[in-house]
């Protein structure tokens, strides 16, 4: 059985019947510079708070996984240097070590899981990387959305990657696939990629009954709500495609692989568009928590109307 250490608000939510919403952690640690990255973390669970759900940020401090985090583990996780990424492959190793560990897609979806919660709001989910074909390199959040029970609303997958390829494997695994509010898939700084999304949802109750039908019929997985950047906040895939080829040949010229290309790539954007990737980034996964505590919201009502938990 894992220990999982829950924060006070976490514990009177649970008390209560509130509804929860999981947040990751490799935002605070891998995604921004500090003091921006606690400034972020801190508005993104306000915007769960008023949404009338609880904030519940997953992490590995010291060999214990924490669900939701008060203000002072918040602030010491931003300012912790070398702080391990935390993946399908080395949670275990992580917690099992006492490490310290942020959690990406993966690692949050399988806390959320073993916490009982059933949504998860993030920034984007990794996918297929472009070149795949050669370099094999596609994401473990696209074959743990197949396997683990647990809604993710993100803004589509990160532009940088291969989305007509991202969207085949995740037909392949059988994950939904559920654009928001409109029928193009999301590619998350841009509101369109230009790919019809498989499937379409208004009404964040009818994502909840999705998800809740998913377990009453034995399916495994969760969904992928792909919830699209605000309008004011995107910016346009037409001004971005030629900055993400020009990063991409950098990283090239340059030699770098594997893991290190995605940090590289967002470095370079950053740079190429002034900052005007980070604030979009950062809207859009605040109005990805505000849609999450939504979801959330209609699985717990209709949970409870069953006799079921809420979270």
């Amino acid at each position: 059985m894992i220990d999982i250490l829950e924060s006070d608000e976490v514990r009177a939510a649970r008390a209560e019947g509130r509804a929860l919403v999981a947040l990751e952690s490799t935002i605070i640690t891998h995604g921004m510079p500090w003091p921006q990255n606690l400034e972020v973390a801190l508005s993104v669970e306000d915007e769960v708070r008023r949404a009338g759900a609880c904030p519940a940020t997953i992490a590995v401090i010291n060999g214990r996984l924490h669900l939701g985090l008060d203000p002072a583990a918040l602030r010491g996780l931003a300012q912790t240097k070398g702080v391990a990424k935390l993946s399908r492959a080395d949670l275990a190793a992580c917690l099992a070590s006492g490490g310290t560990g942020a959690t990406t897609v993966a690692a949050t979806m399988i806390a959320a899981q073993l916490a009982g919660i059933s949504v998860f709001a993030t920034g984007g989910i990794g996918g297929v990387h472009r070149g795949a074909e050669m370099s094999f390199d596609i994401s473990a959040d696209l074959q743990e959305l197949a396997q683990t029970p647990v809604t993710v609303v993100a803004a589509g997958a990160k532009a940088i990657l291969d989305l007509p390829k991202t969207l085949e494997v995740l037909e392949t695994l059988g994950v939904p696939v559920i654009a928001y509010g409109q029928d193009d898939f999301p590619a998350f700084w841009s509101r369109a990629s230009g790919l019809r999304a498989p499937l379409r949802i208004d009404d964040p109750a009818e994502i909840a009954r999705a998800h809740l039908m998913r377990g009453a019929l034995g399916l495994p997985g969760g969904q992928l709500v792909a919830n699209p950047v605000p309008e004011a906040d995107e910016i346009p895939a037409a001004r971005l495609a030629p900055l993400i080829a020009q990063a991409q040949t950098e990283a090239e010229t340059q030699g770098v692989t594997g893991k290190a290309v995605t940090p590289f790539l967002l470095k370079r954007l950053f740079d190429l568009t002034d900052g005007a990737s980070l604030e979009a980034n950062i809207a859009l996964v605040r109005n990805n928590a505000r849609l999450g505590a939504a979801i959330a919201h209609a699985i717990g009502n209709a949970a409870q109307s069953r006799g079921g938990p809420a979270a």
